[in-house]
């Protein structure tokens, strides 16, 4: 209750500081106004209602109810006045009053609010079932409690929506069977790596999360398969409420996921924030079975990770009058890692020795967030002029110790060597848009825009290494100096014009021209000291640099048909085009094992897809379904690859990079419903089916050459949720999931699935709600893999996919009533329905 209270007057003290500005310091009114807010029905204090001032209709004040009704407006100048009281499910009250000198406070008579006609009890801000929007461009995922309570940040939740898959290992993001996807939070990019982005945050600062699978000109090309963007939380409802989330999530150890949703507005501010927290532990282990002729070994994997990450988001609107408003904001994400490991390497052959490394990590990452954005509204409706910029910097480093040892068919020790690597990095980036709207006829609409982004990244690598072959007369001491700066300017222009042929037909075309300036440089130093009867010391210095200038056009075009109330269908078309990363390009490794090391490939090129799609909608009784086809055509497709490390003489060390591959199709079929069968039962469902040829070279592993490879690919995926509501507190879930096997050049991924079930139950007169969730009740998802190529190789990964979650919301500061007329807006916005899990 304190901390109420307090969040409540450190808040108004800045509407009061506002509100002030246009009177002089020196003076201060005398007027003042008291009273106190109750229900009409039963007579409660209301917390948190809207106290406004109006002066000649303007706003000149205002305040917010205590817990206990009551408020007090001083600083008011002797005049007749206007008071008016806003609450969320109630109507609104408006009443004058007078101060004069004889009197200069007013103390009101009881105001009785009277709720609106339409009301429900135990209705909350976050849905108990999630929901898709099916719009002209993209699918909105509005999060509820189900998506919450099955992981503990974005990256587990991204796992249960339809089309979008992460990888259990690398945690790589793809949509509808691709990986080149493009990552926004609440419409802007991070410089955060995705993987590592949708791990730091939490479940539960989650709002919604819109897949963008075709973008029209007016959006960032980028990313062949789409854009997702997460929208974190945010409301501009009067007066002061908020939520409380938190959760456990138990497997081999606890983890919490934790978040603080606030907002309060008032006259023409508004303030929110949020914050949200991810601590725990992750334990993984797998293997490896590799055939490589000669070295035949058995690779055994053990990680365990500690994670705290923290994500705050602080923002002001400032409604400066109808036609303008003023918005700034920025998130703050610090992410702090570190893990032990060991990898233990047992050969076959007598003629090799096992090998096993350990190693310790700590990671960190800081994040920063600023943006500053103007929108001005025109006299003619609709006719809008916005502006933002956005600035983001984010510091990145590790610092890891590997201790690697090997030892001979008799046991005793061969070699043994102590490695050091840091790694650190900075990346700045700034985009500034100018986005302007003009609703030409009331059938007609044209949009035009121009941004600019500007990126700079620097990654330095030193690694050290001391240690000891006892099988050769000498010690070995190496150092790497290695530095790689990277700077990508974008300019770009759009334009897109829509209209309506009838009251059926409808069509948007655009246009977006890019002009894509990179420039790379990567100094590479190594020094090697030999220690034996005669030392030798040993030295080199390398220096790489990558440009690459590109003038390009992007066309989109959107087609709707609507046949009848019950029937539409969507035809869109774009050209999109994929730009290798930083993480893609830069020659500084990712991550190291004994025999395998990750890192990125200067030389790539840009891949360019022309994208084409057809929606179907279908309204029934029972909900809506929704189907889809997706053709792509993919040029200089970008891909994993993996070949045998140049510096290693013994052929036995891999590295893993990316590389260009020939022109590639790809194909596939949607759909999800949203269906309602009884009055106790409710289902989203979905299923999706892809289609691709995969072509490109590899490395033979005998013979080293270059070979073509050719592939057919399919990837099947399905999810089914059930909500059963028992009583009108108390909700089952029964969840289900499967991903079908997946293929790539080198490796056949094995078919994964699970099911969970859940319950959430219904507190404190509806604020408050109890959600618990078993996963993988089986215990049957992991990560295997299966593949001949460049030799037989198979293995599998497991991580704590069977875990138990209990967690808590609350709701506070707008009751039943105000969480019912955001429920209401919501479905007022739903254009039609359609599938998730």
């Amino acid at each position: 209750m304190k901390l109420k209270l307090f969040l409540i007057c450190l808040l108004t003290q800045f509407v009061s500081m506002q509100a002030q500005t246009s009177a002089p310091n020196n003076f201060i009114n005398p007027g003042s106004i008291s009273g106190k807010i109750v229900d009409k029905k039963t007579s409660e204090p209301i917390p948190y209602a809207t106290i406004t001032i109006k002066d000649a209709g303007k706003v000149i004040s205002g305040a917010i109810s205590k817990e206990n009704g009551t408020f007090t407006v001083g600083n008011l100048e002797l005049k007749n006045l206007t008071i008016e009281v806003q609450f969320m499910g109630y109507k609104t009250y408006q009443g004058n009053f007078n101060l004069s000198s004889e009197n200069k406070s007013v103390a009101l008579k009881t105001i009785a609010l009277e709720e609106e006609a339409t009301m429900l009890e135990g209705v909350s801000v976050v849905r108990d079932r999630s929901t898709i929007e099916q719009k002209i461009d993209r699918k909105v995922v509005n999060v509820g409690k189900d998506l919450v309570a099955s992981g503990t940040n974005a990256s587990e939740i991204l796992n249960n929506v339809p089309t979008v898959s992460i990888d259990p290992q690398t945690k790589e993001l793809s949509l509808r069977g691709n990986s080149n996807v493009r990552v926004l939070i609440d419409g802007k990019p991070s410089n955060v790596d995705a993987a590592q982005l949708l791990q730091q945050i939490p479940s539960a600062s989650i709002k919604q999360i819109e897949l963008i699978t075709n973008p029209s000109a007016k959006y960032n090309p980028e990313g062949m398969s789409g854009i997702i963007n997460i929208i974190l939380h945010k409301n501009a409802n009067i007066g002061f409420n908020g939520s409380i989330n938190t959760g456990v999530t138990f497997g081999k150890t606890p983890k919490t996921n934790s978040s603080v949703n606030l907002n309060y507005k008032v006259g023409k501010v508004n303030f929110y924030t949020n914050y949200g927290f991810n601590h725990g532990r992750n334990a993984n282990h797998g293997y490896v079975n590799s055939s490589n002729p000669g070295l035949e070994n058995l690779q055994n994997f053990e990680f365990n990770n500690l994670n705290n990450s923290h994500l705050v988001k602080f923002g002001v609107d400032y409604y400066i009058n109808d036609k303008n408003t003023f918005s700034v904001y920025t998130n703050q994400s610090i992410n702090h890692t570190g893990g032990t490991g060991k990898t233990i390497i047992d050969y076959s052959g007598l003629g090799n020795n096992d090998s096993s490394q350990y190693f310790r990590n700590r990671n960190k990452n800081n994040s920063q967030t600023y943006d500053a954005a103007f929108k001005h509204n025109f006299d003619k409706k609709d006719e809008v002029l916005d502006v933002e910029v956005n600035y983001s910097k984010t510091k990145n480093s590790e610092d890891t110790h590997y201790d690697d040892s090997s030892t001979e068919s008799n046991g005793s020790l061969a070699s043994d060597f102590d490695t050091r690597n840091v790694i650190k990095g900075v990346t700045d980036y700034t985009q500034i848009n100018i986005d302007y709207t003009n609703p030409l006829t009331e059938k007609t609409k044209l949009e035009l825009g121009a941004e600019t982004r500007i990126q700079t990244t620097k990654n330095n690598f030193n690694s050290h290494k001391d240690g000891t072959q006892f099988s050769a007369p000498y010690d070995l001491v190496e150092n790497a100096d290695n530095r790689f700066s990277f700077n990508r300017n974008i300019s770009a222009v759009y334009a897109n014009y829509g209209t309506e042929w009838s009251s059926k037909w409808s069509t948007q075309l655009g246009i977006r021209m890019e002009y894509y300036d990179i420039s790379g440089d990567f100094d590479k130093s190594e020094t090697k000291f030999k220690s034996d009867e005669t030392p030798q010391n040993t030295s080199s210095n390398e220096s790489d640099r990558v440009t690459d200038k590109i003038f390009t056009f992007y066309p989109s075009a959107f087609v709707t048909y609507t046949l009848n109330e019950k029937n539409s269908f969507n035809f869109n078309y774009s050209r999109r085009v994929d730009r290798p990363s930083i993480g893609q390009i830069s020659p500084i490794r990712e991550w190291s094992t004994p025999l395998i090391e990750s890192k990125g490939n200067p030389e790539l090129k840009p891949q360019f897809t022309n994208s084409f799609e057809v929606n179907y909608t279908r309204n029934m009784k029972v909900g809506s379904v929704t189907t889809g086809v997706f053709y792509r055509r993919i040029n200089d497709e970008i891909s994993r690859v993996i070949f045998n490390d140049p510096n290693d003489p013994s052929n036995n060390r891999k590295i893993l990079s990316f590389d260009n591959f020939n022109d590639n199709n790809a194909y596939g079929v949607e759909a999800s419903a949203n269906l309602k069968f009884t009055k106790w039962w409710s289902a989203n469902a979905s299923a999706d089916a892809y289609f691709k040829t995969v072509r490109g070279t590899i490395q033979n592993a005998t013979t080293n050459a270059l070979e073509n490879a050719e592939i057919d690919v399919t990837s099947f995926n399905a999810r089914m949720n059930n909500t059963f509501t028992a009583t009108s507190k108390l909700k089952f879930q029964l969840f289900g999931m499967y991903r079908g096997r997946d293929l790539s050049l080198q490796f056949e991924r094995k078919a994964m699935y699970k099911a969970d079930v859940g319950l959430t139950y219904s507190v404190l007169k509806g604020k408050g709600t109890v959600t618990t969730r078993l996963n993988d009740i089986f215990d049957t998802m992991h990560f295997a893999f299966d593949g001949n190529i460049p030799y037989r190789q198979y293995g599998a990964f497991y991580w704590e996919s069977q875990t138990f979650y209990v967690g808590f919301n609350y709701v506070f500061g707008g009751g039943k009533n105000r969480a019912l007329q955001r429920k209401q807006r919501d479905a007022n916005e739903t254009q039609s329905g359609g599938g998730l899990l």
